[in-house]
């Protein structure tokens, strides 16, 4: 690891800060052969790179067991709608539980992990979401699988900005710093692309529920690896509850609103109620928020384009994104009656196109400039959801693959530029909430686009409606091309 030319640095600096003190010249002469010795290391120089590489084993397989909870579990959803009997509705809270709580949440974790200590945080975040785990593989019922998966993606919301925390305070040196950030990243990458085929392997041969059980090994094994992580240091920040109350209330509302508007109709008293409930309490958000001392959104930085316009990227991209991967796990298995390890395995060349993706597009941004790849980004991403709208029950599986190409590389050239341009657009000191701020538009964009296409999907007695998924693709397309629109006109090109 590269930490240990800082360890060297910091061991040979201290017998020379002595040797100025000194007056005498032959005092200087006297010591001068241990000058040109090796200073010998502090006593807990062998472990400092080893403890930072266990630090780094344990935050990457934290983030990667709640990336593969995300894709795993869409594989799994016509077992657990047969098995639980929760129909299209329940299937969408099992997936957005995670999601929302997950989104709603990631604004004030980063609080949190710097208020218990990044090691601490990171501790509760994997604790509660192996026992989160275990209650969703042992849940009875639909109702109580939905409510473990909310634990779940509360616990996720801490766990994601901690185990960042964690990599930061193990390594000083700001290169060996990016290569284990860049791992971190990269896992993401490889665990998005697994977690289809886990997941269709898994239900396959174990049973849904083994999805879930996979997360509690790993779990002890991250919890065993912080034994060996030095502590963290705790300080002090504002944990804005009110905000927070706020903007859980406004997105679940609104997800509620959404979610069983296709089913209960959308001038039902529940829907009306729930959307009610999302407005005021989107609007308290904004009251709370404009008075709050420290709040947790800042307002102003909504108002500056370079953050406001990335944000409502953020929220498209995901939204296409999650909501085809909801789609396309419905559409193998119910429509085209596939099994599951074959309906993971068709997300395959579709993973690895994004992985490669990912790695081109800060070249490619450098090269031509961020917008230009944002822009294009966005319109490949709208080529690939008309695209999808000819798939049908009997579309050959390779032409199928091809159709898909552009989902994998639209979204995979957006967001690493999209990300680089939000952290140059705000203070350094702001850098965690900016992070943070779009994070949770992400997640809420893939959130949303699950009820929506969940509403639209579900057709007579149950089964995958096609019109309802050209609906829902044109909708999503649509979307793009408006915040395509909006990044050619008012981002920068650099």
């Amino acid at each position: 690891m590269r930490s240990t030319p800082v360890l060297s640095t910091s061991a040979s600096n201290a017998p020379a800060d002595g040797h100025a003190q000194q007056s005498s010249a032959s005092t200087l002469r006297r010591r001068q052969p241990h000058r040109s010795r090796p200073a010998a290391p502090p006593a807990d120089a062998p472990t400092a790179p080893r403890r930072g590489g266990v630090a780094l084993v344990a935050s990457l397989l934290g983030f990667t067991v709640i990336t593969i909870d995300v894709s795993a579990v869409n594989i799994a959803l016509p077992a657990i709608g047969k098995s639980l009997s929760g129909g299209m509705t329940g299937l969408q809270w099992v997936v957005d539980a995670y999601t929302l709580m997950f989104a709603a949440l990631m604004l004030s974790a980063g609080a949190l992990a710097d208020r218990a200590g990044a090691r601490r945080a990171y501790a509760w975040g994997v604790a509660l979401f192996t026992l989160a785990s275990l209650g969703c593989a042992l849940a009875p019922g639909i109702g109580v699988l939905v409510g473990a998966r909310v634990a779940q993606g509360c616990a996720a919301a801490v766990v994601m900005p901690a185990s960042l925390a964690l990599i930061r305070q193990a390594y000083e040196d700001a290169r060996a710093r990016a290569h284990a950030i860049a791992l971190w990243t990269v896992g993401g990458s490889v665990a998005m692309a697994a977690g289809p085929v886990l997941g269709g392997l898994l239900t396959e041969s174990a049973g849904w529920r083994a999805v879930f059980l996979l997360n509690l090994p790993v779990g002890a094994v991250i919890l065993g690896l912080l034994v060996r992580v030095p502590r963290s240091v705790r300080r002090p920040a504002a944990v804005d509850g009110g905000g927070q109350l706020t903007a859980v209330l406004a997105l679940a509302g609104l997800a509620f609103a959404v979610i069983e508007g296709g089913h209960l109709g959308w001038t039902s008293g529940p829907v009306l109620a729930a959307a009610g409930l999302a407005v005021a309490s989107g609007c308290a958000f904004r009251v709370v928020e404009a008075r709050h001392r420290q709040p947790m959104v800042p307002l102003g930085m909504l108002t500056d384009r370079r953050v406001g316009v990335p944000l409502a990227v953020g929220f498209a991209v995901n939204a296409a994104f999650y909501g085809g991967i909801f789609l396309l796990g419905l559409y193998y298995q119910q429509l085209r009656g596939m099994s599951g390890i074959a309906a993971g395995l068709m997300f395959v060349p579709m993973s690895a196109v994004v992985t490669s993706t990912n790695l081109v597009s800060p070249r490619l941004a450098e090269r031509i400039g961020r917008r230009p790849v944002i822009v294009a980004g966005q319109l490949i991403f709208t080529g690939a959801m008309l695209a999808m709208l000819p798939l049908a029950a009997h579309t050959p599986v390779w032409l199928v693959l091809v159709l898909l190409l552009p989902l994998s590389v639209g979204g995979a050239l957006v967001v690493p530029a999209l990300t680089a341009l939000l952290m140059d657009a705000v203070p350094g000191e702001r850098a965690g909430t900016a992070s943070g701020l779009l994070n949770s538009f992400r997640q809420t964009g893939g959130a949303l686009a699950v009820a929506l296409f969940g509403s639209l999907l579900s057709g007579p007695g149950g089964g995958f409606s096609l019109p309802g998924m050209r609906i829902g693709l044109l909708t999503v397309a649509a979307l793009l091309l408006a915040t395509a629109a909006l990044s050619r006109l008012l981002l920068p090109r650099g």
